[in-house]
């Protein structure tokens, strides 16, 4: 995320568009923007930039910035997975960058298990075995076990040599960090799941395909059972 007046600008109009206040087929200027934010021209016009470049507007002479339909946003851009993950839809966020984790990651879980190197099996067994020690030591909720879970999956991602998986990194990172700045993950992990990241490691470092696969599919379908069960239960929208 930008920093300073131009990151504050851009973080603030993005956030409006993706929660709704501002709806598909506004249509805002430079001019009112400025007069309505209190910065500049130039910094109104950066802001813009980015949230074009992202799909967000379109802007056009004699029309004005037009805001557009979420379809036609770069879903899989951090800062737009940001911005959804702080409005009212953030568990329909959640679900489906989970159902896309569910769709990928065992995949790729397959392919390390095939072509990743020495020094990379090993990274991921390390990994597994941090998660393990914090997890152990109660820090499931730590800003050490969430770097130490990034780490493990954008590994597991970029694992296989195919850079298309490794694109997802980002993605993953803004849905795991989302789910602990929702207050969804576990005070004490479950062992189940510390187990599974062990597992996976193991059989990525053995070689072993259809296990690497398998036991991925049940680490990411545990935690899609429960951002679906959180969102159940505060009544929220998943579609």
């Amino acid at each position: 995320m930008g920093k300073g007046l131009h990151g504050g600008v851009l973080d603030r109009l993005g956030r409006r568009i993706a929660a709704g206040d501002l709806p598909a087929g506004t249509v805002l200027t430079l001019a009112g923007l400025e007069a309505e934010l209190g910065v500049s021209r130039t910094v109104v016009r950066e802001a813009v930039r980015v949230l074009e470049a992202v799909g967000m507007v379109t802007s056009r002479q004699r029309v004005g910035i037009t805001v557009q339909p979420e379809h036609a946003w770069h879903a899989l851009d951090p800062q737009v997975i940001q911005w959804r993950l702080a409005g009212p839809g953030r568990y329909r966020q959640l679900v489906e960058l989970t159902e896309l984790r569910l769709a990928v990651e065992p995949t790729a879980a397959r392919l390390a298990a095939r072509y990743a190197d020495a020094p990379t099996r090993a990274r991921l067994v390390e990994l597994a075995d941090r998660l393990h020690a914090l997890g152990a030591d109660e820090q499931a909720a730590s800003a050490a076990y969430l770097d130490a879970d990034v780490a493990f999956h954008t590994v597991l991602l970029r694992a296989g040599g195919n850079p298309l998986l490794g694109m997802l990194g980002g993605a993953v990172t803004e849905v795991l960090a989302g789910r602990a700045a929702l207050g969804l993950m576990p005070e004490v992990p479950a062992e189940p799941s510390l187990d599974g990241h062990r597992a996976v490691a193991l059989a990525v470092a053995q070689g072993e395909e259809d296990e690497a696969e398998r036991q991925t599919r049940a680490v990411v379908e545990e935690v899609w059972r429960a951002v679906v069960a959180a969102a159940r239960r505060d009544g929220r929208p998943t579609r």
